[in-house]
């Protein structure tokens, strides 16, 4: 452990694994290789001096970056794309070798955060405003978007790229300098990331990388030249990050937890609800914000569904994600593991039928690895634990419910409302799902409706604390402050002072 290599922070244009005066400030925490349990380096988390330093990097940095054009800034994040692109293949195997997920779903990722850097690339355009001439006694009245300053961004140990590029592309272009803090759990991407900015043209100091845990989340919420922080987590952290945050004055975008259901409808193709359970429920080992971990079973369609999803279940290859024929891979830790393995145990406790049970699963030759298999839970009810709360892992509930009606009624009332999904052959059905549920992202014949690009991430009730979504347009919004401007030129001035309100005339 002690040879294990150390991952460092990067501030100012250089990674710093520790400075001198923070080296006794500063503690490590281990990086794991999910797959076989082992340690494969050892991640420095920052001191709050560590902290300091990278805002004062980023807050000196900010006046030159700002007053950049966006069309130079975006030429930026051209650059940053193309060498994404090239590098992509590089990423995907830090996820999966740090996260644990399948090769190919990392590559998805590293594909969706891309995106979002190609949407960036036209802030020319996203960024015009509006302006009206005379609009009465000689006054024009225009609008700005202007950068913020400092931003900050804490994101989940999931989505490791694709997660930091929902805010960093947005951040930049705008003309903000940004901090990363990403999870302790799988930081390397991090750095590649910024080292691929440094490479594309981003001046020093306008992206900084702070490694750590909730000592430097609160050195960024605590910091005064903070002024907007991003989180992607859990809905307690969501909710603390948000009122810590806003108690201060900063802007604050805090999305939480989930608990996603799927209708099946008795009119669906069973068959393709099925193979969607199996990928939602299952994917990633069920570590995604947008997994279905509940299935609504309407009328009598519970155990036709069961029948379906048995035999797909059995032929599930969970292994190391970096072998090409493995379906789902490990738990992030040891430690993740224990948490999910004690839902299914509250979930039998508690008196759902546990029809089948990845408790005791491992993987031949890696027995150490944070494996938990595939794991379907019947007769689950609203007063359960394992319906009530995100368990992050790969379990699977279903819910029988008797009506359509019934389906909509129990999941608005659930305290969740990040994404949804209903597979139904009827028209009409899909127009009322789409129209009354109370969820930020709704699918139709769609298991996990992750929005591209130009459109926003984001949940509603307790998935989302904030005005905004993320990314997209809604994050052209959140990074930018509005100000309106009203302009008049002393030659059409009236002349003797006017006690009223302009007005158009």
């Amino acid at each position: 452990m002690s040879n294990a290599p150390i991952i460092g922070h990067y501030i100012n244009g250089q990674v710093v694994a520790d400075s001198a005066q923070n080296a006794s400030d500063e503690r490590y925490s281990n990086v794991f290789n999910p797959a076989t349990g082992s340690v494969q380096a050892r991640v420095a988390l920052a001191s709050v001096k560590t902290v300091d330093q990278a805002v004062a990097s980023a807050l000196a940095a900010f006046p030159a970056w700002a007053d950049q054009s966006s069309l130079r800034r975006a030429r930026v994040m051209f650059k940053f794309k193309e060498l994404l692109d090239k590098h992509h293949d590089e990423l995907a195997q830090i996820i999966s070798r740090e996260h644990g997920k399948v090769f190919s779903d990392a590559k998805g990722e590293v594909t969706r955060g891309i995106e979002i850097v190609e949407f960036a690339c036209g802030a020319p355009s996203l960024l015009k405003t509006d302006y009206s001439d005379n609009i009465g006694g000689g006054i024009d009245n225009w609008n700005l978007r202007q950068p913020l300053g400092v931003c900050a961004g804490v994101t989940p140990f999931n989505f490791p790229v694709m997660v930091p590029l929902w805010m960093i592309p947005m951040a930049l272009v705008t003309g903000n300098t940004f901090i990363l803090k990403p999870s302790e759990r799988d930081p390397s991407a991090s750095l590649l990331m910024a080292r691929l900015l440094t490479e594309a043209g981003l001046p020093d100091g306008v992206f900084n990388v702070v490694q750590g845990d909730k000592a430097a989340v609160d050195a960024l919420l605590q910091h005064p030249d903070i002024e907007a922080i991003s989180f992607v987590g859990s809905t307690p952290i969501a909710e603390y990050i948000y009122q810590q945050g806003t108690s201060r004055g900063k802007r604050v975008q805090a999305l939480g937890g989930a608990k996603n259901h799927m209708i099946v409808m008795p009119d669906a193709d069973l068959d393709q609800a099925a193979d969607a359970l199996i990928g939602a429920a299952y994917g990633s080992a069920g570590e995604r914000c947008m997994a279905i971990s509940i299935a609504v079973a309407v009328g009598d369609v519970g155990d036709k569904l069961i029948e379906k999803l048995l035999p797909r279940i059995d032929q599930l290859k969970v292994g190391n994600g970096m072998q090409s024929d493995t379906d789902m891979g490990p738990l992030v830790t040891g430690e993740h593991k224990a948490k999910v393995l004690g839902f299914i145990d509250q979930g039998v406790e508690q008196g759902a039928e546990l029809i089948v049970d990845g408790r005791g699963f491992s993987v031949p030759g890696a027995e150490a690895g944070f494996f938990v298999g595939a794991t379907l839970f019947d007769n689950v009810t609203p007063e359960m634990t394992i319906y009530k709360q995100e368990i992050f892992g790969p379990v699977l509930g279903i819910v029988r419910v008797p009506d359509f009606a019934s389906a909509v009624a129990l999941i608005n009332a659930h305290e969740f409302g990040n994404g949804v999904s209903c597979f139904t052959s009827d028209g009409g059905i899909a127009r009322a799902f789409a129209r009354t549920i109370k969820v930020g992202m709704v699918g139709i014949n769609v298991p996990i409706p992750v929005p591209m690009a130009w459109h926003s991430f984001g949940g509603w009730k307790r998935s989302l604390f904030g005005d905004h979504h993320a990314y997209g347009e809604e994050g052209m919004r959140f990074y930018s402050r509005y100000k309106s401007v009203m302009q008049r030129w002393p030659d059409s001035i009236v002349k003797g002072p006017e006690f009223g309100m302009p007005t158009a005339k």
